[in-house]
């Protein structure tokens, strides 16, 4: 049989503190071949409080099948499937393209299959090609990606365990919300100015990761106020692509976004590939996860308004 075509895309995929696996690593030299994907319409939020995760998942129907739960991963630029949903779907083995994707913790060639629609709600997405990926999505099936959300509002609602993805009407944040700037990114990522202390840091908001982690440059730069509390513990980052990643957790306190503070945030430093394939290694920077999104009561994110509206808990 003709070798596959073999190509790259990115994918930045979610994070959970779990543990340790080696990804094979393709040829450097390949040119980058994008998936194109559309996004998606309304559906369920998997349940959060302070003693248990939650990541937000999306009913997604594929090629007349499921619906399958996929998780909502505004760090990911493309969507992808588990193992399982591949199999469930029936698609044929070693007939589509390979693809390089980047995950939190490292790159890994993943095979992929061919989808004809998919669909959420009212909503139809693209045709693509979807990598296999690990599966560490805590009871999701894949994860749907960012591609195609621009022009989007989505409303997440953690009390009631609702979600919803319509188009922006480029209104304002509701009474009890507060807004903040979504910076500038060339990867389309929810980039925010935050605060940890007095240090100025870009936070990157990724409703994919169950955990909040930071790069080198923030741990340098709270070098003193780390000295000052309670001692780090080992701690261990698996992203999706299912390599590990060493990495130590502290308490920090505050956090600051817009009008939200959080105090006694567990986050852990590690070396991660994605803050470097992101440019962010030189720069204080701190990938935001469920375990601190999840506190809020309600999150709103317009994509059209460049806004990341927030209603804290009790507001």
């Amino acid at each position: 049989m003709p070798a596959l075509p073999f190509c790259k895309i990115t994918v930045a995929l979610g994070l959970s503190v779990l543990g340790w696996a080696q990804a094979a690593q393709p040829p450097a030299d390949e040119e980058l071949a994008e998936v194109v994907v559309t996004a998606p319409e309304p559906r369920y939020v998997a349940p959060t409080t302070r003693d248990r995760i939650g990541r937000v998942w999306v009913p997604v129907e594929v090629d007349g099948k499921g619906p399958f739960r996929l998780v909502l991963d505004t760090g990911a630029q493309r969507s992808a499937v588990t193992q399982a949903m591949a199999l469930r779907l029936g698609a044929p083995a070693g007939h589509s393209p390979q693809v390089l994707v980047h995950g939190v913790t490292g790159t890994a060639v993943a095979s992929t299959i061919a989808v004809g629609s998919l669909q959420v709600g009212d909503l139809q997405l693209q045709p693509s090609n979807m990598p296999i990926v690990a599966d560490v999505f805590g009871g999701a099936e894949g994860l749907l990606g960012i591609e195609g959300l621009q022009g989007q509002r989505i409303f997440i609602d953690f009390r009631h365990d609702i979600i919803s993805i319509a188009p922006s009407r480029n209104h304002s944040a509701p009474a009890g919300f507060g807004a903040i700037r979504v910076l500038p990114d060339p990867a389309h990522l929810l980039v925010v100015q935050a605060r940890v202390g007095n240090v100025p840091v870009r936070a990157i908001i990724d409703t994919g990761a169950q955990s909040t982690v930071g790069n080198l440059a923030l741990q340098a730069a709270l070098r003193r106020q780390l000295a000052h509390g309670r001692p780090p513990a080992a701690d261990r980052v698996q992203g999706a692509t299912g390599e590990w990643q060493s990495g130590v957790g502290v308490n920090l306190s505050p956090i600051q976004l817009g009008e939200l503070t959080v105090r006694d945030a567990w986050v852990t430093f590690a070396p991660l590939h994605i803050f470097d394939h992101w440019q962010l290694r030189e720069e204080p920077a701190l990938l935001i996860g469920m375990d601190i999104l999840g506190l809020v009561d309600e999150l709103i994110i317009d994509y059209r308004r460049g806004e990341l509206q927030i209603k804290p808990r009790g507001s």
